[in-house]
């Protein structure tokens, strides 16, 4: 059986990483990677973190490239790859415009298709925007689905998604979280944290704040940074914030204008995976609008306050790990104030069992591929 992974961006590489992992551990799968590389330098770090050589890169990246231009550039590109190839599955993980450009691509040429963490929802097509539409459209035209939970089947379900194409495995970023967490981490001098960890830390408590939704360019983000100043001014206890500050410059102007003179915000160029768990592990509080996160900080124990009007992962704030509180500046300085004076309620949070699976997401979605090998 010959499997193609494709994926684009960062967080699609981290969660993908267990599944390329897993598939190599078996003698009847060629496995082969196909990078679109629709995030360059963010996917590169991972790559190389989880020792992942792609068999294909297609390069698309450019300057400025709108959601339409990612989406033609993917077809175009990967279309004569499958068309060589032949491969018996596709497989496609999460939301981005690549992953709705490959399924699109394989269904195409009827090339069955495996989606890896199919059906999260939020209901609201403009948020998050484009990623709603994006999951949508793959989950519509894929032929398995690898749902984390099971409030994920159900959406897939009332949407008319047969229940035998559809197999709960938890999420695989747990898998890779809990193989990563661990590993041996110190910056170097000329790493970015290492001002952070050696001299911030000792004397402050750690704020991580994660922001680069497109629904949050402009005002939204705005907002946030004004309500992360004040925070910091009201605080009866001294905090540093550092702020990874994405690459676009949506994000990156805005936020080094609005908060690059305060010695209490560290704004860091975008983290290596490893470098940002072992952020996530000494923070005391996470302020982001990442999906990813909401998923990887409850099994470190780390509260999360979600800056968006509504997050497809609602089971987080069900088990009562994450609180989604928008962009609204007053609501942010409240609700990060009260976890950071309220005992009760941050352990409430911090000691609340991870809702999204227990390591072994990869291994459940490749014996269910093998079975369907074993049936055809």
């Amino acid at each position: 059986m010959k499997i193609l992974s494709v994926f684009g961006t960062r967080p699609e590489a981290i969660k993908m990483a267990p599944v390329i992992r897993e598939l190599c551990k078996h003698h009847e799968i060629t496995s082969l990677v196909c990078v679109t590389a629709q995030h360059r330098e963010m996917l590169d770090q991972v790559l190389a973190l989880f020792d992942i050589v792609p068999d294909y890169d297609l390069n698309i990246m450019r300057p400025g490239q709108t959601p339409n231009q990612v989406v033609s550039r993917v077809i175009a590109e990967l279309e004569p790859l499958l068309i060589d190839l032949c491969p018996d599955w596709i497989l496609i993980q999460g939301d981005t415009t690549t992953v709705m450009a490959a399924a699109i691509a394989a269904r195409h040429l009827k090339i069955k298709v495996g989606h890896v963490e199919a059906g999260l929802r939020t209901g609201d097509m403009d948020n998050p925007f484009p990623e709603e539409m994006n999951r949508i459209i793959a989950d519509a035209i894929s032929d398995l689905h690898f749902v984390p939970t099971m409030r994920s089947r159900d959406n897939l379900f009332r949407e008319g998604i047969s229940d035998e194409k559809i197999i709960v495995t938890g999420n695989t970023v747990v898998d890779a979280l809990l193989t990563t967490a661990d590993l041996p981490w110190s910056p170097a001098v000329d790493h970015p944290l290492f001002d952070v960890i050696n001299h911030k830390l000792p004397a402050s408590k750690l704020i991580l704040v994660t922001v680069h939704r497109r629904e949050n360019f402009g005002a939204p983000l705005q907002d946030i940074c004004s309500a992360l100043k004040e925070i910091a001014r009201q605080s009866a206890e001294p905090l540093h914030f550092v702020i990874p500050v994405h690459l676009n410059p949506n994000v990156h102007n805005l936020v080094h204008g609005m908060l690059g003179n305060f010695p209490n915000f560290s704004l860091v160029p975008p983290l290596d995976y490893l470098s940002l768990i072992n952020l996530m592990k000494r923070s005391v509080l996470i302020l982001t609008d990442s999906g990813g996160i909401q998923e990887e900080a409850p099994s470190l124990g780390v509260p999360v306050l979600v800056l968006r009007k509504v997050t497809e992962r609602p089971e987080g704030v069900e088990a009562g790990t994450v609180r989604v509180i928008g962009t609204d500046p007053q609501k942010i300085v409240d609700q990060t104030l009260c976890l950071l004076t309220d005992t009760s309620a941050y352990q409430a949070m911090a000691q609340a069992a991870n809702p999204y699976g227990d390591g072994h997401a990869a291994e459940r979605i490749i014996a269910r591929l093998l079975q369907e090998a074993d049936h055809e």
